[in-house]
């Protein structure tokens, strides 16, 4: 019984031994594996740039990425927004540079192709641009309309961007499509004459604090 109980007692402590190794072997493999390389992916917004010659709104904007585990990614995306605002009396025009920076992780991917699958992240976003007021529709006397107008004037604006979307591999070549719905806060905007601005480069319209937002890229893997 002595001796069964020894025997037993060696073969567990040699198994934990054998697993330790195994999985510190593992982790190594791993870390190995998903080290670190530059890598990045350069896209550009199909969607919003074909509907820049439809309508009032002028957008351009890209995005870089770069994988920097097996499921996350860093990504900075770039652009300019020119676009008017005419409506209700007002007559407002606006045109500038925002940039965003975050993440996101792959919450699924492809087994064949780990680059394809579903995605969620965030951003920091900063919009920095030019206004100008034609027209503000204000009460005046007997409640008749009247207008004011303001000199432009430079300004910028701060958002929360979250963002959910799938990227997939177009055949088997470097490129791929990116597409991705963004739900947006307003958390703070500079005024011109304490009036909160209509439209905001890269927001879109600002009547209200939250806003929502679109993309399709096509995107290419250097």
């Amino acid at each position: 019984m002595r001796l069964a109980s020894i025997f037993i007692c060696v073969f567990s402590l040699l198994s934990i031994s054998v697993f330790s190794q195994t999985q510190a072997e593992k982790k190594k493999q791993d870390s190995v594996k998903w080290k670190y390389t530059p890598n990045f992916t350069v896209g550009v917004d199909l969607l919003n740039l074909g509907t820049s010659f439809f309508g009032d709104r002028q957008m351009i904007q890209g995005f870089v990425s770069s994988r920097i585990s097996k499921k996350v990614h860093a990504v900075v995306d770039f652009g300019f927004d020119k676009n008017i605002y005419q409506k209700n009396g007002y007559d407002a025009k606006v045109d500038g540079l925002f940039a965003k920076i975050g993440g996101f992780y792959m919450l699924s991917m492809d087994p064949e192709n780990d680059l394809n699958g579903f995605y969620a992240g965030a951003k920091l976003v900063g919009s920095f641009y030019n206004q100008e007021y034609k027209a503000i529709p204000i009460k005046g006397i007997n409640s008749e309309g009247v207008f004011v107008s303001f000199d432009p004037s430079s300004q910028s604006s701060y958002w929360i961007e979250a963002f959910l979307g799938a990227r997939v591999q177009v055949f088997s070549s470097n490129f791929f499509i990116d597409v991705n719905v963004q739900p947006r806060y307003l958390a703070y905007t500079t005024k011109q004459e304490e009036i909160k601005p209509m439209i905001i480069p890269g927001f879109g319209n600002s009547s209200g604090s939250f806003n929502m937002g679109f993309s399709w890229s096509l995107a290419y893997k250097f």
